[in-house]
């Protein structure tokens, strides 16, 4: 298939683009290199990507709605695997207007154009933290989603009922998937697990909220690429519908931080503070939907998942 991948250098956009150009599709891959955390480690994401065969690398920033909808027409995809947002719960908190740009107007941008171009399908990153303060566990999508708690979390939500309008109105398939905690190799520097192997290894005490009293359904980046590429495929039976992509387990956070300390051979240093505003106590996924109609069963616990993430992150910071 010919796909286009945006996000591309960013840390699931481009293991998804790895394993699709490993299945022999042809991917283009869209990205604007923004610097919410290091431009180096993205350029690296995609330089792994560029000598491959059937890769096409475009720079090209969501807000370039000209530019995006050009891209959909001359290229006629067969799906749109649509990964680029900006992330992150708390920077939301200082920087709502970098969210309304790139995950309101980046994502109507995207809808238009695949639109005009009349493309099948379009598959996008959603998120757990649509979930908001929900106490009932396992998450599951049946789930009320209209209390969120951080601006990112809102902006996740209103992508969803935005692809829902546009499935509705103009008939080409949409498929939200919601991802929960997801680690692995070529990550993101913002998340947990690699500010904490950061600071143990200089180290520095973990800042660990809700006197880690927190539980994630840490879910492994292999096991979330199976499910995402299961997306672009699979015959559905609605037009407009959003999955749980996690690990179906509610990891204890010191358990993680354990493991993690284990696979470094350092004994972690812990700085216990109160929960911080836009976090949550736990989240976990349940998975029953995905695993009937995308054949989803993630195998990669994080006793497994975090020294391979660890040892990348040791030959990483070697070169």
């Amino acid at each position: 298939m010919n796909i286009l991948v945006t996000g591309s250098a960013g840390f699931i956009g481009y293991h998804v683009a790895s394993a699709l150009l490993s299945s022999g599709h042809r991917v283009t891959g869209l990205d604007n290199f923004n610097d919410y955390y290091s431009v180096a480690l993205k350029r690296a994401r995609f330089a792994q990507l560029a000598p491959r065969a059937g890769f096409c690398g475009v720079e090209a920033d969501l807000c370039d709605a000209a530019r995006l909808s050009a891209l959909c027409k001359a290229e006629r995809f067969d799906v749109v695997c649509h990964l680029a947002a900006q992330a992150g719960v708390r920077y939301s908190m200082t920087h709502p207007e970098v969210y309304v740009k790139s995950n309101l107007e980046g994502f109507v941008n995207m809808l238009e154009a695949c639109r005009h171009a009349q493309t099948p399908r379009l598959v996008y990153a959603s998120s757990s933290s649509v979930y908001g303060g929900n106490t009932k566990l396992p998450f599951a999508e049946s789930d009320p989603v209209d209390r969120p708690i951080s601006l990112y979390a809102a902006t996740k939500k209103a992508n969803e009922l935005m692809a829902h309008t546009y499935s509705h109105l103009f008939g080409f398939e949409t498929v939200g998937l919601r991802f929960f905690t997801v680690y692995g190799p070529w990550g993101r520097p913002d998340m947990a697990m690699w500010s904490f192997t950061d600071a143990m290894l200089a180290g520095r005490a973990i800042p660990v909220f809700n006197h880690g009293m927190m539980r994630r359904d840490f879910t492994f980046v292999d096991d979330i690429v199976s499910g995402v590429a299961a997306a672009l495929v699979r015959p559905l039976p609605e037009r407009a519908t959003v999955f749980n992509l996690g690990n179906h387990r509610a990891e204890n956070l010191l358990d993680m931080i354990r493991i993690l300390g284990e696979a470094l051979g350092v004994e972690p240093r812990m700085d216990l503070l109160p929960m911080q505003p836009g976090d949550v106590e736990a989240t976990y996924a349940d998975i029953d939907k995905a695993r009937k109609l995308l054949g989803f069963e993630p195998t990669t616990p994080i006793a497994a998942g975090i020294p391979r993430f660890v040892k990348w992150y040791k030959e990483y910071h070697r070169t």
